[in-house]
């Protein structure tokens, strides 16, 4: 028996080691000047936080709310991305030209949906995305009932 429990659990040693060379799924939060939002095009909604320093208040409180609640997030193909450097220039803060703290939703077609002033918590970010013309045909496509 002891013999048979090896042999199963060897078989699934390769699977082990190849999970594990695979990359990880890119959830967030991720630093702006490591990424570009053409990469998540079509694959994730960016939702964008700036601030001129990590030590914005508004920031902070952001950055807790989301990590309060990360499932419906995730869910929703969300990709976090930081950007607290403006002297850095990334490709993200000149595109989207943020001014202090702005949290900015896109979504997966590149597009800004929403911007605001002030951080927001997952309950409104997620009733904003679900409002968005491709979350709706997703919806739609997982339970077609519900037309």
């Amino acid at each position: 028996m002891k013999l048979l429990h090896i042999l199963v659990l060897s078989c699934f040693l390769p699977l082990a080691a190849a999970a594990q060379d695979a990359p990880a799924p890119v959830f967030g939060p991720v630093d702006a000047a490591e990424v570009t939002l053409e990469q998540f095009l079509w694959l994730k909604r960016p939702i964008v936080v700036f601030a001129d320093t990590p030590n914005d208040p508004a920031f902070q409180r952001q950055m807790q709310r989301i990590n309060a609640d990360l499932a419906p997030l995730e869910e929703r193909d969300v990709v976090i991305i930081i950007d607290t450097d403006p002297a850095a220039r990334t490709e993200v803060r000149q595109r989207l030209r943020p001014r202090g703290f702005s949290l900015v939703l896109m979504d997966k077609d590149g597009e800004v949906k929403r911007r605001n002033p002030a951080p927001w918590g997952v309950r409104e970010i997620t009733h904003a995305i679900d409002r968005f013309p491709l979350r709706r045909q997703e919806m739609l496509e997982r339970r077609p009932a519900g037309r």
